[in-house]
């Protein structure tokens, strides 16, 4: 299968592990006349941890949505390992296999195993031969606790339990950086712990995350940075020790007292 320019593109761009490997720069993006994002900023380096917190409908899956161009933006820039992700001549495709994304629901496929979820986008969109995709796909499946369930259907496992197979799905992409959406937020109490260790093995490995998220003790033991956004904005950020201790906007107070 012949490569399109685009994907040559994404290869042959400068970029060095000194610089981010996501820059963005006052993002703006509105849904008819609602803006929901209103001038995002921020830096990202190679194998750091990333947590963006927030009252619901202050843009977090909406920002996070658009570093893989699955939201298109208005104005600004986002770049990925130098890339800009809204140029059109972009290969969308090429973008993906390097940003995974892990979403609330787990949209794994009900008449597929977890082995078979797993080994999907390797083999039909990367044309990858099935007998290496099937070891490596046993061997994820294993990194995110799921040995024994290989060829269970997702309706067979708990909540948790699928989160991990998505995990495992996205993962097998082999992405340079990982991006989680509330991936706890449709669990109970009981699988959320499942799901977080999951991904505090991706953070111990050295994957680059950048994650939404409301669990704040999860953040606060993970993150190299946390941002606070609300109603568009990014209202403050910071290391974990010194944001959570010494908050100094007020409506970043109110939320950490309403959460905490």
């Amino acid at each position: 299968m012949s490569q399109s320019p685009a994907t040559n593109e994404f290869q042959s761009t400068v970029w060095t592990e000194d610089q981010p490997i996501v820059s963005v720069r006052d993002v703006h993006k509105s849904f008819g006349s609602l803006e929901v994002l209103k001038g995002i900023s921020l830096d990202v380096m190679k194998r750091e941890v990333i947590c963006v917190i927030g009252p619901s409908g202050s843009g977090k899956s909406t920002f996070i949505r658009c570093i893989n161009a699955l939201t298109t933006i208005d104005q600004g820039s986002i770049k990925v390992k130098g890339q800009e992700v809204h140029d059109p001549k972009l290969d969308r495709l090429e973008l993906r296999k390097k940003v995974g994304i892990v979403f609330q629901q787990f949209n794994l496929f009900p008449h597929k195993t977890a082995l078979q979820n797993v080994m999907m986008a390797p083999i039909h969109v990367l044309k990858q031969d099935k007998k290496e995709v099937e070891g490596r796909a046993y061997q994820l499946l294993k990194k995110v606790r799921l040995e024994g369930k290989e060829h269970a259907y997702p309706g067979e496992l708990s909540g948790g339990q699928q989160q991990r197979v998505a995990i495992a799905r996205s993962l097998a992409m082999n992405p340079d950086i990982m991006l989680f959406d509330e991936v706890t937020s449709a669990l109970d109490p009981e699988t959320v712990k499942e799901v977080l260790l999951t991904i505090n093995q991706l953070v111990e490995d050295g994957m680059t995350c950048i994650l939404v998220t409301h669990e704040m003790g999860f953040a606060r033991e993970v993150a190299d940075h946390i941002y606070f956004t609300d109603r568009g904005v990014i209202v403050e950020h910071g290391p974990p020790a010194t944001f959570f201790k010494e908050a100094k906007d007020p409506r970043t107070k109110e939320f950490l007292s309403q959460i905490l």
